[in-house]
């Protein structure tokens, strides 16, 4: 086992608006951790590790920057709505901090072969997340709706992780001599001060799944090998008035390679098999510009398409 402990402190300093002093901020964090090794049989080489954290996650400067970005369709000197927002930083955001947990098992197969499962949880204070609100602003008249980022509160995520590496061939002598990989994993989480359901952080599907193998040809130097990625749809929560939404994917990838030495070699690959369009949005509930209470609601839809590559690659 070992332990440590680290400091680390940034200060930020931007103008805000002219004929106004610069915004600054300043922030320092010491993280500690303590991690840990435990192997039932020294001979062995099957683990037990566990991990003790605290993690700190400062803002970008993008987020702190708090000069807006005005909305083209409406403008300055009238209202706007909620789904089409203002855009500024916020210099007083403080640093996101996680203190976690972490117990990992890892038991090796005869060969290469590797099943492995993880469970985490992190408590998270000052959770960093943008959100859209009705402000009274200095460049104009009337109040307008600004994305910013903002600390909402604290929040708790949890999740279990397994993963498996293998021949196939290893344990079952009449399959064939596929590297299979696998892995499958469930998240949790809940944003305290924002009311439910789907309370989650930001980004954090339900789950995430990917399943693929690779295959060496004996007597010629070819691999063929692929890869399917799995993500459901879901809904975030992100305050008591606004939510956002994204739809499944599943991404399906393969590709050829030809060794002709060490030292040189050859792949084609494609990318994004069944190429579908995602959806992605957002809905928000308040008043529109005449004043009626409604739910305001936009909606992305991103195409996708088929990536074909060439490449040779050269070890020098």
């Amino acid at each position: 086992m070992h332990a440590g402990l680290r400091w680390e402190g940034i200060r930020t300093r931007g103008s805000v608006a002219e004929g106004q002093p610069d915004a600054i901020n300043r922030s320092g964090v010491w993280s500690p951790l303590l991690h840990a090794v435990w192997k039932p049989d020294p001979k062995s080489r099957d683990q037990v590790r566990m991990s003790l954290t605290r993690s700190y996650r400062s803002p970008t400067l993008g987020d702190l920057i708090a000069r807006p970005v005005f909305n083209s369709r409406y403008p300055i000197g009238g209202p706007n709505t909620p789904t089409q927002a203002d855009r500024a930083g916020n210099p007083d955001l403080k640093p996101e901090l996680a203190t976690g947990i972490d117990l990992a098992v890892e038991r090796y197969l005869p060969g290469s072969g590797l099943l492995s499962a993880n469970v985490f949880r992190r408590d998270i204070t000052n959770y960093m997340r943008s959100v859209t609100r009705l402000e009274t602003v200095a460049y104009s008249s009337v109040p307008r709706y600004v994305l910013r980022p903002q600390n909402v509160g604290s929040a708790v995520t949890q999740g279990l992780e397994l993963e498996a590496k293998f021949r196939a061939s290893e344990l079952w002598a009449a399959a064939p001599k596929v590297d299979v990989r696998a892995n499958v994993s469930v998240f949790s989480s809940r944003v305290k001060e924002v009311p439910g359901p789907d309370n989650r952080l930001d980004q954090q599907p339900g789950a995430t799944a990917n399943l693929g193998g690779d295959y060496r040809f004996s007597g010629m130097p070819l691999t063929l090998g692929g890869n399917v990625n799995w993500t459901p749809g879901y809904t975030t929560r992100l305050s008591d008035v606004q939510t956002a939404f994204m739809s499944r994917k599943i991404v399906a990838d393969a590709y050829a390679l030809w060794v002709f030495n060490p030292a040189l070699q050859l792949r084609f690959s494609l990318s994004n098999l069944a190429p579908s369009d995602y959806l992605f949005g957002a809905s928000v509930d308040g008043p529109d510009i005449q004043g009626r209470n409604v739910r305001e609601r936009s909606t992305t839809t991103q195409p996708t398409f088929v990536n074909a590559q060439l490449r040779l690659e050269m070890k020098l």
